[in-house]
């Protein structure tokens, strides 16, 4: 095997920063929405705050179902 085909692990987690970066958002948007309970799980690995892929992929079916209610409610 050369350097050239290291085998790389799947994303398990993202850290809040990257979440961010993933998802378009700055921190403040990302605290904003957690204050307001509207944010993703988080989990804490020795010491870090962490979203879990299956985490952030719940919240966006989550926020995708809340804008779909809301478009519905407003027609």
């Amino acid at each position: 095997m050369n350097l050239e085909q290291s085998h790389t692990q799947p994303r398990a987690a993202y850290s809040i920063n990257e979440f961010c970066e993933a998802h378009g958002v700055s921190r403040a948007t990302y605290y904003n929405w957690q204050k307001a309970g509207v944010g993703p799980r988080e989990m804490e690995v020795i010491g870090r705050k962490l979203i879990s892929v299956e985490a952030a992929a719940d919240w966006r079916r989550e926020r995708e179902a809340a804008a779909a209610s809301a478009k519905d409610e407003a027609a």
